[in-house]
């Protein structure tokens, strides 16, 4: 819940249930969200402290995201927004990511870029201002959030596989084993080759030693996070370089890993430039994001009608 861009409650429902099968389960998410719906906004009234009946807007997930769970919040929305008579508000799942750096005491100043990183994205994008951005840049293949959840299920880790590969990262050596730097567009990204080099390593290395993976794992994880972090950052610095930006921020689920944060503060340091970085709550997938998109949204009076539908991927 948001009141005058200030979010009062922020209530998530982990699905946990997707852990046992190393991934999320599309059908599973459409189903859980069904189930879980109306007790997490009822929950989340019950912490703002207010009722349905005070509420001025409605905003929603439009997309991008899967499908089913995006129809089941849609269709709860238009109908929520439709029994109260008030106006439906769509969001960019994306833009809200973006937003999150306005949830802290000190927001960025407009423009300035934002690395968005995900399990389903990796962008750079121009934030001209709360509703006009501009993607400049992003992965033409998988995206970081998923190169490191494949890197941990080679490795038998469990899911998600992101925070498991950080905890690992940091009492292992970064340099121990090299992985490849994609030669490609100035501002695009590409995960599909580390991944690859990866897999083949750990078979290689498990022909000659069947615990190589458990003796080496710290290292492993540390010098795979350190080349995909690498790779952001690079592309990060070169942007920001061309577009000559003062203010840059980071945003998504894999901001929340602590070499990113703390080499983008680093870099941010060393050339002059303010880091803008979410706290924790606000880096994976949450709510308060989405009402602060709405919320500015709603000061533009850019409302949805009950005609519109979501999208799985970017428009």
């Amino acid at each position: 819940m948001c009141v005058d861009g200030k979010i009062l409650s922020n209530v998530v429902s982990s699905q946990l249930a997707h852990g046992e099968y190393g991934g999320v389960i599309p059908e599973l998410a459409s189903r859980l969200h069904q189930q879980q719906i109306v007790r997490v906004v009822q929950k989340a009234l019950s912490e703002a402290g207010m009722t349905a009946e005070q509420l001025d807007a409605i905003g929603f997930t439009r997309g991008p995201g899967l499908l089913g769970a995006l129809i089941v919040g849609t269709c709860f929305a238009k109908s929520f927004a439709l029994g109260l008579g008030i106006p439906l508000i769509d969001v960019n799942h994306m833009h809200a990511h973006v937003l999150a750096n306005f949830l802290s005491e000190n927001p960025p100043e407009f423009p300035f870029l934002c690395l968005t990183v995900s399990g389903g994205h990796t962008q750079i994008v121009r934030v001209k201002n709360y509703l006009e951005m501009e993607i400049i840049g992003q992965s033409i293949d998988d995206a970081a959030g998923e190169a490191f959840d494949k890197a941990a299920k080679l490795m038998g880790l469990p899911y998600p596989g992101g925070p498991e590969i950080d905890k690992l990262a940091q009492s292992g050596d970064p340099q121990a084993f090299s992985f490849p730097i994609p030669q490609i567009g100035t501002y695009e990204f590409s995960f599909s080759g580390i991944k690859t080099s990866l897999l083949y390593m750990l078979k290689k290395e498990l022909k000659n030693d069947p615990e190589f993976i458990q003796k080496r794992k710290q290292d492993i994880a540390a010098s795979y996070q350190n080349c995909i972090v690498h790779i952001l950052l690079q592309k990060l610095q070169t942007a920001a370089e061309a577009y000559d930006v003062k203010h840059l921020a980071i945003a998504g689920g894999v901001s929340a890993n602590s070499e990113l944060r703390k080499r983008f503060t680093e870099l941010c340091l060393a050339k002059g430039w303010t880091a803008h970085i979410p706290s924790f709550e606000y880096c994976t997938d949450n709510a308060a994001m989405i009402a602060i998109a709405a919320y500015y949204k709603m000061q533009a009076e850019q409302y949805a009608d009950q005609k519109i539908t979501p999208f799985a991927r970017m428009k």
